[in-house]
């Protein structure tokens, strides 16, 4: 018998409390506005967007990029404010807040936030981060990391639509104001190569070109992809046929171009970006990439720093293949065999005869690949971790880099490191252990190349080569060191829920068609500080036990998420991955939390 009738009706659930928006302060002061200071009430009636960012990190250029149509398509509803929120120490400088904003096209107001003050209101926990604030002035969701362009869009119309109807929402154009353009031959120039002719070619990053100088290195000899034919282009490696192999970044490609013809042709890649289950080999014009950002030829094939995955690829000219080389996509430092290795957005490649040099950026970390009996394995030759940089010269085992983009084979034997956000020119020589300083001065030295017994030096701020003599001594700088000032968490010893928050956008559903739609992994540094809970699962939550032996440490949480179309008369849905590694440095203590919650999508209804 059913008595479903006679049943007492359940009560409601109660509705999460309305927070609202905190006001958005920073000591950096606002970009993008004409000189003027934002308030939120200079927002009320728009539809804001909070975009949580730094520069140095491939996953918040992603972000920019997925958000460019949605603020095209809803440009008199919809106000997306770039909140710089800085990892490295250089990314505290203003001007190099105004530099980015420049280099990476953000056509959208910029706080520069300095002090993480914002962040820290806003709860923030990673890079990227999206905080949607309604027209009335409150939080109505929050996402981190990549693929939540469809969920934002879906976002947005309904907000319009309803406070159309409720008289909140207020149409027109928004606060951004455009700089005034500076006139250089280059802008941002990101790597250059050595060509046979002499000459040197020098990928134009912002203006999306090439741009052929003679060489002195100044005089422009003609620039390549006036067409539109590249996106951001990076590293560049010649081919021993003449040609050069080029990192279109932002196309999401690798292309060939021809100094004698002038022809411009797609090798690899398909032009979109790869996704956690997308294939990771086969012909290359078929395999998605991710944002490629350098490249060089060792061992009869082109070798790619995939910045975009935290991987190594190859591309085989023989054959038309691409496959992963080395990397797991997990972000961090760890050698080994190079199946098993992570790395942390390698952007900078260098080969010799026996190894294949790499600039991990985002681990401030100079490493290697080399080749032995059992095929090829990761080394760390300077670096620690993702946290720890500065400027320190002597052994290896203490010396720091702070984000270097580029990596020079010297003649010697030795390499030249561009250590970019030190604006230096560092060596490191494998014979005797020993990191030094070659010149400082430089503005964000992204590459270097040899050019007899000089150095022409990228100096990528400044939007010029630089030409450099090879010193024999070291120049002498001060010692410092840095940790990121993100302020660690405090949880409890012992026991500790992590939950990662995930809502299915509006008319979407978790897509579990060919498995488990959600992935966890767990891992933490050091290895010892977690007793249980590490290693993948499927679940979106994790008891952990925290080592109580240990003050702190960083735990290492990777998600991913993939959500379809909930409409049962499409037989093909659109599916939608989201996904956020997040590094999260944990202070114990008595007094910290039990639980730790991530958001990926949505809002914390325990929070």
């Amino acid at each position: 018998m059913n008595d479903a009738a006679s049943a007492p009706t359940p009560a409601p659930a109660p509705r999460r409390a309305r927070v609202r928006a905190p006001e958005l302060i920073g000591k950096g002061g606002w970009l993008n506005t004409g000189g003027d200071d934002l308030t939120l009430a200079d927002l009320r009636g728009k539809i804001v967007v909070l975009d949580f960012w730094t520069f140095c990190c491939i996953n918040c250029l992603h972000v920019l990029d997925e958000l460019r149509e949605l603020e095209e398509k809803h440009r008199d509803t919809l106000v997306i404010v770039g909140v710089h929120s800085p990892k490295f120490v250089h990314e505290a400088e203003h001007q190099a807040v105004v530099d980015a904003v420049e280099r990476y096209e953000v056509h959208h107001p910029v706080l520069d936030d300095p002090e993480l003050a914002t962040w820290k209101q806003y709860a923030v926990r990673a890079w990227p981060t999206l905080v949607v604030i309604d027209p009335e002035g409150y939080v109505v969701a929050q996402h981190a990391g990549e693929g939540h362009a469809n969920a934002l869009r879906t976002l947005v119309e309904e907000l319009e639509a309803e406070h159309e109807a409720k008289g909140t929402l207020r149409r027109g154009d928004g606060p951004y104001v455009a700089p005034e353009p500076v006139a250089t031959d280059l802008r941002f120039p990101g790597k250059a190569v050595l060509l046979p002719s002499g000459n040197l070619l020098v990928s134009d990053t912002t203006r999306h070109q090439l741009v052929e100088l003679a060489e002195d290195g100044e005089t422009v000899v003609r620039r390549i992809g006036d067409n539109g034919e590249f996106r951001e282009p990076q590293g560049l490696a010649l081919l021993p046929d003449g040609k050069v192999v080029v990192a279109d970044t932002v196309n999401h490609a690798l292309k060939v171009f021809d100094p004698e013809s002038g022809s411009v042709e797609r090798v690899a890649g398909t032009g979109r970006q790869w996704w956690q289950g997308s294939p990771t080999s086969g012909p290359a014009l078929d395999v998605d990439l991710s944002s490629p950002w350098d490249v060089a030829w060792w061992q009869g094939k082109v070798w790619i720093a995939m910045a975009g995955v935290h991987q190594i690829w190859t591309y085989d000219p023989e054959t038309g293949t691409v496959e992963v080389a080395a990397g797991t996509t997990n972000e961090g430092l760890v050698d080994g065999p190079a199946a098993e290795a992570w790395f942390a957005q390698p952007s900078g490649l260098a080969a010799t005869a026996d190894r294949l040099w790499i600039a991990d950026s985002e681990t401030s970390a100079l490493r290697y690949i080399a080749t032995d009996g059992a095929g090829h394995t990761v080394h760390t030759a300077v670096g620690t971790g993702l946290f720890d940089f500065g400027h320190r010269d002597g052994a290896a085992e203490q010396a720091l880099f702070q984000h270097p983009l580029g990596v020079t084979a010297l003649p010697d034997g030795s390499v030249a490191v561009s250590d970019t956000y030190n604006h230096a020119l560092r060596r490191f020589d494998p014979a005797t252990g020993e990191v030094t300083t070659l010149a400082t001065d430089l503005r964000e030295p992204s590459d270097a190349v040899v050019v007899g017994e000089d150095v022409v030096v990228v100096e990528s701020a400044r939007h010029r080569l630089t030409r450099l003599r090879l010193p024999e001594e070291a120049v002498q700088v001060e010692s410092v060191a840095h940790r990121t000032q993100r302020e660690a968490t405090e949880v409890a010893p012992g026991s500790l829920r992590l939950d990662v928050v995930f809502q299915a956008p509006k008319g979407q559903k978790l897509d579990d068609r060919y498995g488990p739609s959600t992935r966890l992994l767990v891992s933490s540094t050091p290895p010892e500080l977690l007793l249980a809970g590490e290693g993948k699962g499927t679940d979106l939550f994790r008891d952990l036990e925290l080592n109580p032996a240990l003050t702190e440490g960083v735990l290492h949480v990777s998600a991913m998420a993939a959500s379809c179309d909930d409409d049962p008369e499409n037989e093909y849905p659109a599916c939608h991955v989201h996904q956020q590694d997040w590094g999260v440095p944990v202070r114990i203590t008595d007094a910290g939390a039990a639980r730790l919650p991530l958001i990926l999508a949505g809002l914390d209804e325990l929070g």
